[in-house]
C-alpha cells in the first residue's frame, strides 16, 4: 500500500480540532464490544494495533489519531484483513477521549497505550504536549483496577513529564522500581520504536497500573 504524505505535527489547539468526535455505535464497530479493549492513544499509521489485533483476536483494539488522513488509511488496512475487533477514530485525544471512554460498554477498557507522541520541543509550544493532567484523570476514571498504561518515548524530557503526571495520580503506581523499564511488554514493538533501537538511540519506557 502506498502511503500518503502527511504533516508530521498537527497542532492541537487550532479551531478545526475543537469539536470533539461523536462515539460510534461500538455494536456496529466491533464483532463482540464486551471483548476488553486496548486504546493506543496516538496512534499514528496504526501498524502497531493492526498487528497486535490479529495476535490477540480476544481483545478490542482502539486507535485516536488526530491526523485524518492516517486514520483513513489504517481503516482500509483493517478492511482489506476483514478485522472485526479493531477500530481507528479520528480525533483530537485532549477533546474526544472523555465521551468515546464514557460510550464503551462498561468495565471494558482494560490497558491503553500512548507511545512516542509529538513532543513539542519548544516552552511556547508544551502545552500542545498531547498527555495532560486531564487525559490522566479521565484515563483513571475509565481504566478497570488493575490494568495497565504503557508510554514510550525517545525524548527523555517528555517521558519524565509523562510519567510525572501519572505518578502523582493517586489512581496509579508505577509497576517497576527503576526509573525506565528496558523491555516493552507489548508483543508488539512500534515502528518508531524499531528504528529508534536501530540507530543505537535509547527508549524511555515505564509500565503504570490502576489501583
Amino acid at each position: 500500500m502506498v502511503r500518503v504524505r502527511v504533516r508530521q505535527h498537527v497542532n492541537p489547539l487550532s479551531n478545526i480540532y475543537q469539536t470533539p468526535a461523536p462515539p460510534p455505535d461500538w455494536t456496529q464497530v466491533y464483532a463482540n464490544p464486551t471483548q476488553p479493549v486496548h486504546l493506543d492513544i496516538g496512534c499514528g499509521w496504526g501498524r502497531f494495533l493492526l498487528s497486535m489485533a490479529q495476535l490477540m483476536p480476544d481483545w478490542n483494539f482502539l486507535g485516536m489519531e488526530i491526523r485524518e488522513p492516517l486514520v483513513e488509511q489504517a481503516l482500509e488496512s483493517r478492511n482489506q484483513l476483514g478485522l472485526t475487533n479493531l477500530h481507528y477514530i479520528f480525533c483530537n485525544a485532549n477533546n474526544s477521549l472523555k465521551p468515546l471512554l464514557e460510550s464503551l460498554p462498561a468495565g471494558t477498557l482494560q490497558r491503553v497505550t500512548i507511545q512516542f507522541p509529538d513532543p513539542w520541543f519548544k516552552h511556547r509550544h508544551q502545552k500542545r504536549r498531547m498527555v495532560q493532567p486531564a487525559m490522566v484523570d479521565e484515563i483513571a476514571s475509565y481504566l478497570t483496577p488493575g490494568a495497565q498504561v504503557f508510554i514510550q518515548s525517545d525524548v527523555e524530557a517528555v517521558a519524565r513529564e509523562i510519567c510525572a503526571r501519572f505518578n502523582s495520580h493517586p489512581a496509579f503506581a508505577k509497576m517497576h522500581s527503576e526509573q525506565w523499564t528496558a523491555e516493552n511488554p507489548m508483543p508488539v514493538p512500534t515502528e518508531r520504536e524499531l528504528s529508534t533501537l536501530e540507530r543505537g538511540e535509547p527508549v524511555y519506557r515505564a509500565l503504570f497500573a490502576r489501583l
